[in-house]
Protein backbone atom coordinates (compact mmCIF):
# COMPACT_ATOMS: atom_id res chain seq x y z
CA UNK A 1 0.00 0.00 0.00
CA UNK A 2 2.89 2.39 0.65
CA UNK A 3 4.18 1.85 -2.91
CA UNK A 4 0.68 2.44 -4.29
CA UNK A 5 0.41 5.70 -2.31
CA UNK A 6 3.76 6.87 -3.71
CA UNK A 7 2.49 6.20 -7.22
CA UNK A 8 -0.72 8.16 -6.54
CA UNK A 9 1.11 11.12 -5.00
CA UNK A 10 3.59 11.26 -7.89
CA UNK A 11 1.01 11.22 -10.68
CA UNK A 12 -2.38 12.46 -9.44
CA UNK A 13 -2.28 14.25 -6.10
CA UNK A 14 -1.34 17.75 -7.31
CA UNK A 15 -3.90 17.68 -10.15
CA UNK A 16 -6.70 16.43 -7.91
CA UNK A 17 -5.96 19.12 -5.31
CA UNK A 18 -6.23 21.80 -7.99
CA UNK A 19 -9.49 20.36 -9.37
CA UNK A 20 -10.90 20.43 -5.82
CA UNK A 21 -9.90 24.10 -5.36
CA UNK A 22 -11.41 25.14 -8.70
CA UNK A 23 -14.67 23.37 -7.83
CA UNK A 24 -14.85 24.90 -4.36
CA UNK A 25 -13.69 28.35 -5.52
CA UNK A 26 -10.67 28.38 -3.17
CA UNK A 27 -7.70 30.54 -4.22
CA UNK A 28 -4.14 29.31 -3.80
CA UNK A 29 -0.83 31.05 -4.67
CA UNK A 30 0.11 28.06 -6.83
CA UNK A 31 -2.84 28.79 -9.15
CA UNK A 32 -1.40 32.12 -10.40
CA UNK A 33 -0.76 32.40 -14.11
CA UNK A 34 1.21 35.71 -13.88
CA UNK A 35 3.68 36.72 -11.18
CA UNK A 36 2.14 40.23 -11.09
CA UNK A 37 -1.38 38.88 -10.56
CA UNK A 38 -3.14 40.43 -7.56
CA UNK A 39 -6.80 39.53 -7.98
CA UNK A 40 -8.00 36.25 -6.45
CA UNK A 41 -11.33 35.84 -8.23
CA UNK A 42 -12.28 32.35 -9.48
CA UNK A 43 -14.99 32.12 -12.12
CA UNK A 44 -17.98 29.91 -11.22
CA UNK A 45 -18.11 28.39 -14.73
CA UNK A 46 -16.53 25.07 -13.71
CA UNK A 47 -18.61 24.90 -10.52
CA UNK A 48 -21.76 25.33 -12.59
CA UNK A 49 -20.57 22.64 -15.04
CA UNK A 50 -19.99 20.12 -12.24
CA UNK A 51 -23.33 20.79 -10.58
CA UNK A 52 -25.22 20.74 -13.89
CA UNK A 53 -23.74 17.37 -14.94
CA UNK A 54 -24.23 15.79 -11.51
CA UNK A 55 -27.80 17.09 -11.26
CA UNK A 56 -28.62 15.64 -14.69
CA UNK A 57 -27.32 12.20 -13.67
CA UNK A 58 -29.09 12.35 -10.29
CA UNK A 59 -32.35 13.27 -11.98
CA UNK A 60 -31.93 10.46 -14.51
CA UNK A 61 -31.21 7.94 -11.75
CA UNK A 62 -33.54 8.95 -8.93
CA UNK A 63 -36.07 11.24 -10.62
CA UNK A 64 -38.72 8.53 -10.99
CA UNK A 65 -38.51 7.26 -7.42
CA UNK A 66 -37.84 3.63 -8.43
CA UNK A 67 -34.17 3.49 -9.43
CA UNK A 68 -33.54 -0.25 -9.72
CA UNK A 69 -35.59 -3.24 -10.76
CA UNK A 70 -35.40 -7.02 -10.54
CA UNK A 71 -35.99 -9.21 -13.57
CA UNK A 72 -39.04 -11.48 -13.21
CA UNK A 73 -38.31 -15.07 -12.27
CA UNK A 74 -39.83 -17.49 -14.79
CA UNK A 75 -40.29 -20.15 -12.08
CA UNK A 76 -42.52 -17.86 -10.02
CA UNK A 77 -45.65 -16.90 -11.99
CA UNK A 78 -46.96 -14.85 -9.06
CA UNK A 79 -43.76 -12.76 -8.86
CA UNK A 80 -44.36 -12.38 -5.13
CA UNK A 81 -40.77 -12.91 -4.01
CA UNK A 82 -39.48 -10.47 -6.65
CA UNK A 83 -41.95 -7.80 -5.57
CA UNK A 84 -41.16 -8.43 -1.89
CA UNK A 85 -37.39 -8.25 -2.45
CA UNK A 86 -37.70 -5.02 -4.47
CA UNK A 87 -39.83 -3.34 -1.81
CA UNK A 88 -37.64 -4.58 1.04
CA UNK A 89 -34.42 -3.42 -0.62
CA UNK A 90 -35.96 -0.04 -1.45
CA UNK A 91 -37.10 0.40 2.15
CA UNK A 92 -33.68 -0.49 3.59
CA UNK A 93 -31.86 1.70 1.07
CA UNK A 94 -34.11 4.59 2.06
CA UNK A 95 -33.40 4.00 5.74
CA UNK A 96 -29.61 3.90 5.19
CA UNK A 97 -29.61 7.08 3.04
CA UNK A 98 -28.15 5.30 0.01
CA UNK A 99 -29.34 8.02 -2.38
CA UNK A 100 -27.34 10.67 -0.50
CA UNK A 101 -24.21 8.49 -0.57
CA UNK A 102 -24.58 7.78 -4.31
CA UNK A 103 -24.97 11.53 -4.95
CA UNK A 104 -21.70 12.17 -3.09
CA UNK A 105 -19.94 9.51 -5.18
CA UNK A 106 -21.26 11.25 -8.31
CA UNK A 107 -19.80 14.58 -7.18
CA UNK A 108 -16.42 12.92 -6.49
CA UNK A 109 -16.52 11.38 -9.97
CA UNK A 110 -17.33 14.71 -11.63
CA UNK A 111 -14.57 16.57 -9.75
CA UNK A 112 -11.78 13.99 -9.63
CA UNK A 113 -12.74 11.67 -12.50
CA UNK A 114 -13.58 8.54 -10.48
CA UNK A 115 -16.29 7.84 -7.90
CA UNK A 116 -15.48 5.22 -5.28
CA UNK A 117 -17.79 3.76 -2.62
CA UNK A 118 -17.15 1.23 0.14
CA UNK A 119 -19.95 -1.17 1.09
CA UNK A 120 -20.10 -1.29 4.88
CA UNK A 121 -22.07 -3.77 7.01
CA UNK A 122 -23.28 -2.57 10.39
CA UNK A 123 -25.20 -4.19 13.21
CA UNK A 124 -27.76 -1.72 14.52
CA UNK A 125 -30.45 -1.72 17.15
CA UNK A 126 -33.72 -0.83 15.47
CA UNK A 127 -36.04 0.96 17.87
CA UNK A 128 -39.79 1.40 17.41
CA UNK A 129 -42.32 2.88 19.87
CA UNK A 130 -44.87 0.31 21.05
CA UNK A 131 -47.51 -0.35 23.69
CA UNK A 132 -48.04 -3.46 25.78
CA UNK A 133 -51.09 -4.37 27.92
CA UNK A 134 -50.44 -4.94 31.61
CA UNK A 135 -52.63 -5.84 34.62
CA UNK A 136 -54.88 -8.07 32.51
CA UNK A 137 -55.38 -5.37 29.90
CA UNK A 138 -56.52 -2.66 32.31
CA UNK A 139 -53.49 -0.46 31.56
CA UNK A 140 -51.23 0.14 28.59
CA UNK A 141 -47.47 0.31 29.11
CA UNK A 142 -45.70 2.61 26.64
CA UNK A 143 -42.18 1.65 25.68
CA UNK A 144 -39.77 0.77 22.88
CA UNK A 145 -39.27 -2.45 20.94
CA UNK A 146 -35.59 -3.06 20.19
CA UNK A 147 -34.53 -5.51 17.48
CA UNK A 148 -30.97 -6.29 16.38
CA UNK A 149 -30.48 -6.39 12.63
CA UNK A 150 -27.83 -6.01 9.95
CA UNK A 151 -27.87 -3.10 7.49
CA UNK A 152 -25.74 -2.39 4.43
CA UNK A 153 -24.49 1.16 3.92
CA UNK A 154 -22.55 2.88 1.16
CA UNK A 155 -19.62 5.01 2.28
CA UNK A 156 -18.18 7.44 -0.31
CA UNK A 157 -14.37 7.39 -0.49
CA UNK A 158 -12.26 10.39 -1.52
CA UNK A 159 -9.47 9.63 -4.03
CA UNK A 160 -6.69 10.46 -1.55
CA UNK A 161 -8.12 7.79 0.77
CA UNK A 162 -8.27 5.07 -1.90
CA UNK A 163 -5.32 2.94 -2.96
CA UNK A 164 -5.30 0.48 -5.86
CA UNK A 165 -2.82 -1.59 -7.78
CA UNK A 166 -1.33 0.91 -10.32
CA UNK A 167 -1.54 -1.46 -13.31
CA UNK A 168 -5.20 -2.41 -12.69
CA UNK A 169 -8.09 -0.84 -14.58
CA UNK A 170 -10.90 -1.94 -12.24
CA UNK A 171 -11.45 -3.07 -8.65
CA UNK A 172 -11.89 -6.73 -9.63
CA UNK A 173 -8.75 -6.86 -11.79
CA UNK A 174 -6.46 -5.43 -9.10
CA UNK A 175 -4.39 -7.50 -6.73
CA UNK A 176 -6.22 -5.58 -4.04
CA UNK A 177 -7.63 -2.23 -3.00
CA UNK A 178 -7.33 -0.34 0.25
CA UNK A 179 -9.22 2.41 2.05
CA UNK A 180 -6.68 4.49 4.00
CA UNK A 181 -8.25 7.17 6.17
CA UNK A 182 -8.46 8.73 9.61
CA UNK A 183 -11.30 7.58 11.89
CA UNK A 184 -12.32 8.58 15.38
CA UNK A 185 -10.81 6.58 18.21
CA UNK A 186 -14.20 5.59 19.64
CA UNK A 187 -15.14 3.73 16.43
CA UNK A 188 -12.14 1.40 16.77
CA UNK A 189 -12.66 0.95 20.52
CA UNK A 190 -16.33 -0.02 20.05
CA UNK A 191 -15.38 -2.64 17.44
CA UNK A 192 -12.68 -3.94 19.79
CA UNK A 193 -15.29 -4.33 22.53
CA UNK A 194 -17.55 -6.26 20.14
CA UNK A 195 -14.70 -8.61 19.23
CA UNK A 196 -14.48 -7.53 15.58
CA UNK A 197 -10.95 -6.12 16.03
CA UNK A 198 -8.16 -7.51 18.17
CA UNK A 199 -7.88 -6.06 21.65
CA UNK A 200 -4.46 -4.42 21.25
CA UNK A 201 -3.11 -1.00 22.13
CA UNK A 202 -3.43 1.30 19.11
CA UNK A 203 -1.96 4.66 20.18
CA UNK A 204 -2.28 7.92 18.24
CA UNK A 205 -1.86 8.43 14.52
CA UNK A 206 0.92 10.58 13.13
CA UNK A 207 -0.46 13.70 11.40
CA UNK A 208 -0.70 13.48 7.62
CA UNK A 209 -2.40 16.35 5.80
CA UNK A 210 -2.50 14.40 2.52
CA UNK A 211 -5.28 12.15 3.86
CA UNK A 212 -7.56 14.98 4.97
CA UNK A 213 -10.69 15.65 2.89
CA UNK A 214 -10.04 19.42 2.85
CA UNK A 215 -6.43 20.53 2.43
CA UNK A 216 -7.06 24.20 3.30
CA UNK A 217 -8.34 24.06 6.88
CA UNK A 218 -6.56 23.65 10.18
CA UNK A 219 -6.17 19.96 10.95
CA UNK A 220 -7.36 18.41 14.23
CA UNK A 221 -4.80 15.82 15.35
CA UNK A 222 -6.20 14.42 18.62
CA UNK A 223 -8.12 11.14 19.12
CA UNK A 224 -7.60 9.99 15.53
CA UNK A 225 -6.49 6.62 14.25
CA UNK A 226 -5.22 5.96 10.75
CA UNK A 227 -7.12 2.89 9.60
CA UNK A 228 -6.04 0.98 6.49
CA UNK A 229 -8.63 -1.56 5.31
CA UNK A 230 -7.25 -3.84 2.60
CA UNK A 231 -9.50 -6.02 0.43
CA UNK A 232 -7.72 -8.35 -1.96
CA UNK A 233 -5.24 -11.15 -2.42
CA UNK A 234 -2.61 -11.82 0.25
CA UNK A 235 0.02 -14.61 0.49
CA UNK A 236 -1.55 -17.62 2.16
CA UNK A 237 1.41 -18.20 4.50
CA UNK A 238 1.17 -14.66 5.89
CA UNK A 239 -2.55 -15.03 6.54
CA UNK A 240 -1.98 -18.46 8.14
CA UNK A 241 0.61 -17.06 10.52
CA UNK A 242 -1.60 -14.08 11.40
CA UNK A 243 -4.71 -16.17 12.01
CA UNK A 244 -2.87 -18.96 13.89
CA UNK A 245 -2.40 -16.54 16.77
CA UNK A 246 -6.18 -16.59 17.23
CA UNK A 247 -6.45 -20.38 16.71
CA UNK A 248 -8.74 -20.03 13.74
CA UNK A 249 -8.77 -21.89 10.46
CA UNK A 250 -8.15 -20.18 7.16
CA UNK A 251 -10.73 -21.00 4.52
CA UNK A 252 -9.88 -19.80 1.04
CA UNK A 253 -11.86 -20.04 -2.17
CA UNK A 254 -8.80 -20.71 -4.35
CA UNK A 255 -7.98 -24.05 -2.72
CA UNK A 256 -4.86 -25.08 -0.84
CA UNK A 257 -2.77 -25.25 -4.02
CA UNK A 258 -3.00 -21.48 -4.62
CA UNK A 259 -0.35 -19.16 -3.28
CA UNK A 260 -2.84 -16.33 -2.73
CA UNK A 261 -6.09 -16.14 -0.83
CA UNK A 262 -8.77 -13.44 -0.95
CA UNK A 263 -8.74 -11.72 2.45
CA UNK A 264 -9.77 -8.72 4.50
CA UNK A 265 -6.96 -7.09 6.50
CA UNK A 266 -7.30 -4.07 8.80
CA UNK A 267 -4.17 -2.26 10.03
CA UNK A 268 -4.08 0.70 12.43
CA UNK A 269 -1.46 3.49 12.34
CA UNK A 270 0.64 1.73 9.71
CA UNK A 271 1.73 -1.32 11.70
CA UNK A 272 -0.77 -2.63 14.27
CA UNK A 273 -2.80 -5.58 12.98
CA UNK A 274 -6.43 -5.30 14.06
CA UNK A 275 -8.02 -7.94 11.84
CA UNK A 276 -6.99 -10.53 9.27
CA UNK A 277 -9.33 -13.15 7.88
CA UNK A 278 -10.26 -14.82 4.63
CA UNK A 279 -12.99 -13.10 2.64
CA UNK A 280 -16.17 -13.74 4.69
CA UNK A 281 -18.68 -12.90 1.94
CA UNK A 282 -20.48 -15.79 0.27
CA UNK A 283 -19.91 -14.47 -3.26
CA UNK A 284 -16.18 -13.82 -2.54
CA UNK A 285 -16.53 -10.27 -3.90
CA UNK A 286 -14.75 -7.14 -2.73
CA UNK A 287 -16.90 -4.60 -0.87
CA UNK A 288 -15.83 -1.70 -3.11
CA UNK A 289 -17.53 -0.26 -6.19
CA UNK A 290 -16.00 2.39 -8.45
CA UNK A 291 -16.72 4.00 -11.80
CA UNK A 292 -14.92 6.57 -13.99
CA UNK A 293 -16.91 9.60 -15.14
CA UNK A 294 -15.29 9.23 -18.54
CA UNK A 295 -13.11 6.23 -19.34
CA UNK A 296 -9.40 6.74 -19.97
CA UNK A 297 -8.22 3.58 -21.80
CA UNK A 298 -5.85 1.44 -19.77
CA UNK A 299 -6.19 3.49 -16.57
CA UNK A 300 -8.27 3.15 -13.43
CA UNK A 301 -8.57 6.87 -12.74
CA UNK A 302 -11.03 8.45 -15.16
CA UNK A 303 -11.54 11.90 -16.64
CA UNK A 304 -13.96 14.14 -14.81
CA UNK A 305 -15.72 17.40 -15.57
CA UNK A 306 -12.97 19.48 -13.92
CA UNK A 307 -10.29 17.86 -16.08
CA UNK A 308 -12.33 18.47 -19.24
CA UNK A 309 -12.88 22.15 -18.51
CA UNK A 310 -9.54 22.82 -16.80
CA UNK A 311 -7.79 24.78 -19.57
CA UNK A 312 -10.84 26.89 -20.40
CA UNK A 313 -11.40 27.66 -16.71
CA UNK A 314 -7.76 28.71 -16.19
CA UNK A 315 -7.90 30.98 -19.25
CA UNK A 316 -11.18 32.51 -18.04
CA UNK A 317 -9.76 33.14 -14.55
CA UNK A 318 -6.64 34.76 -16.04
CA UNK A 319 -8.78 37.01 -18.25
CA UNK A 320 -11.00 38.13 -15.35
CA UNK A 321 -8.06 38.71 -12.99
CA UNK A 322 -6.16 40.73 -15.58
CA UNK A 323 -9.23 42.92 -16.10
CA UNK A 324 -9.72 43.47 -12.37
CA UNK A 325 -6.02 44.28 -11.92
CA UNK A 326 -6.28 46.80 -14.76
CA UNK A 327 -9.39 48.36 -13.19
CA UNK A 328 -7.40 49.30 -10.09
CA UNK A 329 -5.11 51.44 -12.29
CA UNK A 330 -7.86 53.09 -14.33
CA UNK A 331 -10.65 53.73 -11.80
CA UNK A 332 -8.82 55.23 -8.83
CA UNK A 333 -7.70 58.89 -9.34
CA UNK A 334 -3.99 59.61 -9.51
CA UNK A 335 -2.13 62.93 -9.64
CA UNK A 336 1.14 63.85 -11.37
CA UNK A 337 2.95 66.81 -9.71
CA UNK A 338 6.15 68.84 -9.81
CA UNK A 339 7.93 67.81 -6.63
CA UNK A 340 10.24 70.89 -6.70
CA UNK A 341 7.29 73.29 -6.43
CA UNK A 342 5.51 71.59 -3.51
CA UNK A 343 5.90 73.07 0.01
CA UNK A 344 8.19 71.20 2.39
CA UNK A 345 6.32 68.51 4.36
CA UNK A 346 3.22 68.58 2.14
CA UNK A 347 1.27 65.30 1.85
CA UNK A 348 0.42 64.74 -1.83
CA UNK A 349 -2.82 62.81 -1.40
CA UNK A 350 -6.19 63.24 -3.15
CA UNK A 351 -9.47 63.26 -1.25
CA UNK A 352 -12.71 65.30 -1.31
CA UNK A 353 -12.39 68.74 0.34
CA UNK A 354 -8.59 68.63 0.64
CA UNK A 355 -6.64 71.83 -0.12
CA UNK A 356 -3.29 71.33 -1.85
CA UNK A 357 -0.71 74.10 -1.44
CA UNK A 358 1.63 74.76 -4.39
CA UNK A 359 4.43 77.22 -5.11
CA UNK A 360 3.06 78.74 -8.29
CA UNK A 361 0.12 78.16 -10.58
CA UNK A 362 -1.58 74.85 -9.60
CA UNK A 363 -2.36 74.19 -13.27
CA UNK A 364 1.38 74.01 -13.92
CA UNK A 365 2.26 72.03 -10.78
CA UNK A 366 -0.63 69.50 -10.62
CA UNK A 367 -2.09 67.36 -13.37
CA UNK A 368 -4.61 64.46 -13.22
CA UNK A 369 -3.06 61.25 -14.46
CA UNK A 370 -4.43 57.84 -15.51
CA UNK A 371 -3.41 54.81 -17.53
CA UNK A 372 -6.25 55.00 -20.03
CA UNK A 373 -9.34 52.79 -20.17
CA UNK A 374 -9.75 49.03 -19.92
CA UNK A 375 -10.35 47.54 -23.34
CA UNK A 376 -13.94 46.43 -23.95
CA UNK A 377 -12.75 43.38 -25.88
CA UNK A 378 -12.16 41.53 -22.60
CA UNK A 379 -15.95 41.27 -22.17
CA UNK A 380 -16.25 39.39 -25.44
CA UNK A 381 -13.24 37.23 -24.60
CA UNK A 382 -14.70 36.29 -21.21
CA UNK A 383 -18.00 35.32 -22.87
CA UNK A 384 -16.19 33.18 -25.44
CA UNK A 385 -14.17 31.44 -22.73
CA UNK A 386 -17.38 30.74 -20.80
CA UNK A 387 -18.75 29.02 -23.92
CA UNK A 388 -15.52 27.03 -24.17
CA UNK A 389 -16.06 25.71 -20.62
CA UNK A 390 -19.59 24.61 -21.58
CA UNK A 391 -18.34 23.11 -24.82
CA UNK A 392 -15.64 21.12 -23.00
CA UNK A 393 -17.88 19.85 -20.21
CA UNK A 394 -21.25 19.46 -21.97
CA UNK A 395 -23.00 21.53 -19.29
CA UNK A 396 -25.98 23.70 -20.15
CA UNK A 397 -27.35 26.40 -17.86
CA UNK A 398 -29.96 29.12 -18.24
CA UNK A 399 -27.65 31.07 -20.55
CA UNK A 400 -27.35 28.02 -22.74
CA UNK A 401 -25.21 27.82 -25.85
CA UNK A 402 -25.48 31.25 -27.40
CA UNK A 403 -27.85 31.39 -30.34
CA UNK A 404 -28.78 27.70 -30.19
CA UNK A 405 -30.62 26.80 -26.99
CA UNK A 406 -31.70 30.19 -25.65
CA UNK A 407 -34.42 31.00 -28.15
CA UNK A 408 -32.44 32.56 -30.99
CA UNK A 409 -32.56 29.46 -33.15
CA UNK A 410 -35.17 27.41 -34.97
CA UNK A 411 -36.72 24.23 -33.56
CA UNK A 412 -34.43 22.13 -35.75
CA UNK A 413 -31.35 23.95 -34.42
CA UNK A 414 -32.46 23.44 -30.83
CA UNK A 415 -33.09 19.74 -31.50
CA UNK A 416 -29.61 19.28 -33.00
CA UNK A 417 -27.83 21.07 -30.14
CA UNK A 418 -29.84 19.31 -27.41
CA UNK A 419 -29.32 15.96 -29.12
CA UNK A 420 -25.54 16.41 -28.90
CA UNK A 421 -25.78 17.33 -25.21
CA UNK A 422 -28.04 14.38 -24.37
CA UNK A 423 -25.65 11.98 -26.12
CA UNK A 424 -22.83 12.96 -23.77
CA UNK A 425 -25.02 12.58 -20.68
CA UNK A 426 -26.14 9.12 -21.80
CA UNK A 427 -22.54 7.93 -22.14
CA UNK A 428 -21.80 8.81 -18.55
CA UNK A 429 -25.17 7.48 -17.35
CA UNK A 430 -24.65 4.03 -18.89
CA UNK A 431 -21.10 3.91 -17.53
CA UNK A 432 -22.38 4.82 -14.05
CA UNK A 433 -25.14 2.20 -14.14
CA UNK A 434 -23.04 -0.72 -15.34
CA UNK A 435 -19.91 -0.03 -13.28
CA UNK A 436 -21.38 1.37 -10.05
CA UNK A 437 -25.13 1.27 -9.51
CA UNK A 438 -26.00 -2.31 -10.48
CA UNK A 439 -22.87 -3.86 -8.86
CA UNK A 440 -23.73 -2.01 -5.64
CA UNK A 441 -27.36 -3.24 -5.62
CA UNK A 442 -26.15 -6.81 -6.31
CA UNK A 443 -23.54 -6.78 -3.55
CA UNK A 444 -25.94 -5.19 -1.07
CA UNK A 445 -28.60 -7.83 -1.84
CA UNK A 446 -26.06 -10.65 -1.45
CA UNK A 447 -24.99 -9.32 1.94
CA UNK A 448 -28.57 -9.03 3.11
CA UNK A 449 -29.21 -12.61 1.93
CA UNK A 450 -26.12 -13.84 3.80
CA UNK A 451 -26.49 -11.95 7.08
CA UNK A 452 -30.28 -11.49 7.24
CA UNK A 453 -31.75 -14.58 5.52
CA UNK A 454 -34.96 -14.38 7.55
CA UNK A 455 -35.95 -11.12 5.85
CA UNK A 456 -34.49 -11.72 2.40
CA UNK A 457 -35.30 -14.71 0.14
CA UNK A 458 -32.09 -16.34 -1.08
CA UNK A 459 -32.15 -16.88 -4.85
CA UNK A 460 -30.30 -15.85 -8.00
CA UNK A 461 -31.97 -12.61 -9.07
CA UNK A 462 -31.11 -10.45 -12.05
CA UNK A 463 -30.92 -6.76 -11.22
CA UNK A 464 -31.17 -3.91 -13.70
CA UNK A 465 -31.30 -0.12 -13.46
CA UNK A 466 -34.55 1.77 -13.86
CA UNK A 467 -32.67 4.98 -14.63
CA UNK A 468 -34.19 6.88 -17.51
CA UNK A 469 -33.54 10.12 -19.29
CA UNK A 470 -32.41 13.20 -17.43
CA UNK A 471 -34.61 16.24 -17.12
CA UNK A 472 -33.16 17.97 -20.23
CA UNK A 473 -33.76 14.87 -22.32
CA UNK A 474 -37.26 14.41 -20.89
CA UNK A 475 -38.29 17.98 -21.69
CA UNK A 476 -36.89 17.58 -25.19
CA UNK A 477 -38.84 14.33 -25.64
CA UNK A 478 -42.07 15.88 -24.30
CA UNK A 479 -41.75 18.68 -26.88
CA UNK A 480 -41.42 16.15 -29.69
CA UNK A 481 -44.41 14.13 -28.43
CA UNK A 482 -46.58 17.27 -28.20
CA UNK A 483 -45.68 18.17 -31.79
CA UNK A 484 -46.61 14.64 -32.87
CA UNK A 485 -49.87 14.84 -30.92
CA UNK A 486 -50.94 17.94 -32.84
CA UNK A 487 -50.91 16.01 -36.13
CA UNK A 488 -53.25 13.26 -34.87
CA UNK A 489 -57.03 13.01 -34.57
CA UNK A 490 -58.56 12.44 -31.12
CA UNK A 491 -60.30 9.26 -32.24
CA UNK A 492 -56.98 7.71 -33.34
CA UNK A 493 -56.01 4.56 -31.38
CA UNK A 494 -52.54 6.05 -30.73
CA UNK A 495 -53.87 9.33 -29.27
CA UNK A 496 -54.31 8.03 -25.70
CA UNK A 497 -50.99 6.20 -25.85
CA UNK A 498 -49.18 9.43 -26.76
CA UNK A 499 -50.86 11.34 -23.93
CA UNK A 500 -49.80 8.57 -21.57
CA UNK A 501 -46.18 8.88 -22.79
CA UNK A 502 -46.25 12.67 -22.27
CA UNK A 503 -47.52 12.33 -18.69
CA UNK A 504 -44.95 9.60 -18.02
CA UNK A 505 -42.11 11.88 -19.10
CA UNK A 506 -43.28 14.94 -17.15
CA UNK A 507 -41.97 15.61 -13.66
CA UNK A 508 -45.38 15.79 -11.96
CA UNK A 509 -45.97 15.07 -8.29
CA UNK A 510 -49.14 13.05 -9.02
CA UNK A 511 -47.89 11.32 -12.15
CA UNK A 512 -48.73 7.82 -10.93
CA UNK A 513 -52.32 8.80 -10.09
CA UNK A 514 -52.81 10.40 -13.50
CA UNK A 515 -51.49 7.33 -15.29
CA UNK A 516 -53.71 5.03 -13.21
CA UNK A 517 -56.77 7.20 -13.93
CA UNK A 518 -55.97 7.18 -17.66
CA UNK A 519 -55.62 3.41 -17.75
CA UNK A 520 -58.89 3.04 -15.86
CA UNK A 521 -60.64 5.41 -18.31
CA UNK A 522 -59.26 3.46 -21.27
CA UNK A 523 -60.73 0.19 -20.00
CA UNK A 524 -64.12 -0.63 -21.59
CA UNK A 525 -67.30 -0.18 -19.54
CA UNK A 526 -69.19 -3.54 -19.29
CA UNK A 527 -72.64 -1.87 -19.21
CA UNK A 528 -71.81 0.25 -22.25
CA UNK A 529 -70.61 -2.86 -24.07
CA UNK A 530 -73.82 -4.75 -23.27
CA UNK A 531 -75.97 -1.82 -24.42
CA UNK A 532 -73.96 -1.55 -27.64
CA UNK A 533 -74.35 -5.27 -28.29
CA UNK A 534 -78.11 -5.11 -27.61
CA UNK A 535 -78.50 -2.17 -29.98
CA UNK A 536 -76.49 -3.98 -32.63
CA UNK A 537 -78.65 -7.12 -32.30
CA UNK A 538 -81.87 -5.06 -32.50
CA UNK A 539 -80.61 -3.35 -35.65
CA UNK A 540 -79.69 -6.70 -37.17
CA UNK A 541 -83.14 -8.18 -36.35
CA UNK A 542 -84.86 -5.13 -37.85
CA UNK A 543 -82.89 -5.52 -41.07
CA UNK A 544 -83.64 -9.23 -41.23
CA UNK A 545 -87.40 -8.58 -40.73
CA UNK A 546 -87.36 -5.97 -43.50
CA UNK A 547 -85.58 -8.41 -45.80
CA UNK A 548 -88.17 -11.11 -45.01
Amino acid sequence: CEDWRDYYESNYEADFDEYYRLWRGIWDPADRERSSERSRIISPALQQAVESNVAELEEATFGRGKWFDIADDMNDPEKQDVQYLRNKLTEDFEQCKIRKAVAECLINAAVFGTGVGEIVIEEIKEMAPATQPIMDGQLQAVGVNITDRVVVKLKPVMPQNFLIDPVATSVDDAMGVAVDEFVSRHQVEILQEQGVYRDVYVGNAAPDTDLEPDQDITIYNDDKIRLTKYYGLVPRELLDSAVSDDDEEVVGDQGSESKYVEAVVVVANGGILLKAEANPYMMQDRPVVAFPWDVVPGRFWGRGVCEKGYNSQKALDTELRARIDALSLTIHPMMALDATRMPRGAKPEVRPGKMILTNGDPREVLQPFNFGQVSQITFAQAGALQQMVQQATGAVDSAGIAGQVNGEATAAGISMSLGAIIKRHKRTLINFQQSFLIPFVKKAAYRYMQFDPESYPVADYKFNASSTLGIIAREYEVTQLVQLLQTMQKDSPLYNTLIQSIIDNMNLSNREELLAAMQKAMQPNPQAQQMAQAAQQAQLQFQQSQTA
